[in-house]
């Protein structure tokens, strides 16, 4: 793998440097913006390996961003991990909706960080596949029926 930028939308300086010490030590280079107009034009211009998203910065708007990176040909195809609090099933949906990579509660994504973002680069244990997760029910016990109809 060539490219090892990944493009981190977040200003929790938590979850940052959570993704800095699980990536740096591995090669990978960071590239950090603040607004979901950074996120889209630094994604154009870098063509990340990956672009990781909190979906509940309340600083950047993660759904403006997932519009801008899918609707721009230039960064329609980098893959996205995003983060997001296990009860807000409407945002895992919504996030899923606008074409993110792989959704994942915050607890998941610190305990997993680099393995979650070599999913989405395809790099890894057998290159593991691009697949969204479906999100937890509201009682964060389990995924949401999928069945259509269900309740």
């Amino acid at each position: 793998m060539d490219n090892k930028t990944i493009l981190v939308g977040v200003n929790d300086v938590f979850f940052y440097t959570k993704l800095r010490d699980a990536l740096k030590p591995q090669g990978f280079t960071l590239e950090k913006a603040r607004t979901h107009g950074e996120v889209a034009d630094k994604a154009s211009a870098l063509h990340p390996a990956a672009v990781v998203l909190n979906i509940n910065d309340e600083g950047l708007d993660a759904f403006k961003a997932l519009e801008a990176l899918k609707s721009d040909a230039r960064s329609k195809s980098i893959p996205i991990l995003a983060f997001a609090n296990h009860e807000e099933v409407d945002n895992w949906k919504r996030a899923q909706q606008l074409g993110v990579t792989k959704i994942v509660s915050r607890n998941e994504f610190s305990s997993r960080t680099l393995q979650l973002v070599q999913e989405v680069v395809g790099v890894g244990v057998g290159g593991a596949p691009r697949v969204p997760v479906a999100p937890p029910n509201a009682t964060g016990d389990g995924p949401p029926p999928t069945t259509m109809g269900q309740a």
